[in-house]
């Protein structure tokens, strides 16, 4: 089978190339294709319009920024085309609601279409430990588990696509929430002169830890806690949640953190949320 790989950035790249060390047979495209140069050395074929990779290919995987891009990259009228016979496995973060849509225009375009966003770090990425959470139907998932298992050990399968999506959501909201909670209390704590280390030893004894807090705790302190992402994945939440008819005023209270920093032009360069939250 030949892969297909749109989108190559920061957890794309180590994804295809678990796909190469794997020996599939790749390729692949990236709308800034200097990020291909990795995987062009690792011997993956690389190309310049993504109709040319979709084309190429029996199975195509987008780990694209949100629905714009991957309606853009996927479904303009030359790469539509190609679509036909095809399996589209959308492994990005976007809505239920857009995840469904495209999928009927996938399927319109005589493709199937499965989602199975993933959840975790670069460095799960590269070791092959991510959580993968497939929409699908059942056959689906079974004919495309061994490529889900280069991913992660034990890809679960949700449900109906959309459900996949949803639960994507729902983890990175709880993620924004924690990190944005999290940095107010060590903030608070140093203002009030109580060492770091003082603060992180009494929080592991206790039920609120999590792992999370550790592996952030550095970049809080050297104020590089990045805001980006966040920031797309929360509004998809919000959006997706006001539809669902639920209550959303706690986590519009991390948006405002997220926008703030945003627009203190943290966004590229990260920021240490509270520098700014007793400001």
């Amino acid at each position: 089978m030949k892969v297909a790989f749109l989108g190559t950035g920061q957890m794309g790249l180590p994804m295809a190339q678990r796909l190469i060390e794997a020996k599939v047979d790749l390729i692949a495209y990236n709308r800034t294709p200097e990020k291909l140069e990795p995987l062009k050395a690792a011997g993956a074929e690389v190309v310049t319009k993504p109709f040319q990779a979709i084309r190429a290919a029996d199975c195509v995987i987008l780990m694209l920024t949100n629905a714009a891009a991957i309606y853009s990259v996927l479904l303009s009228d030359r790469s539509s085309q190609a679509v036909a016979g095809r399996g589209i496995i959308q492994m990005g973060t976007i809505t239920p609601t857009e995840s469904r849509e495209i999928r009927d225009a996938v399927v319109a375009a005589g493709g199937e279409y499965l989602e199975a966003p993933v959840f975790g770090s670069i460095s799960e990425a590269k070791a092959g430990n991510l959580i993968v959470m497939v929409g699908a139907h059942q056959e689906q998932y079974q004919r495309y588990l061994e490529i889900f298992k280069h991913f992660g050990p034990e890809p679960l399968l949700v449900g109906s696509p959309g459900t996949a999506a949803a639960l994507k959501l729902a983890l990175n909201q709880l993620v924004a929430s924690q990190i944005a909670a999290f940095t107010v209390s060590v903030g608070f704590a140093q203002r009030y002169g109580i060492d770091v280390n003082t603060f992180m030893y009494v929080l592991r004894q206790s039920a609120l830890y999590a792992p999370l807090f550790d592996e952030k705790l550095e970049t809080i302190i050297d104020s590089n806690c990045t805001t980006k992402h966040l920031l797309k994945d929360v509004d998809l939440f919000i959006n997706e949640a006001k539809t669902a008819g639920l209550n959303v005023t706690s986590v519009e209270g991390v948006r405002k953190l997220l926008e703030m920093a945003m627009k203190m032009s943290f966004s590229r360069d990260d920021c240490l949320i509270s520098q700014f939250i007793s400001q």
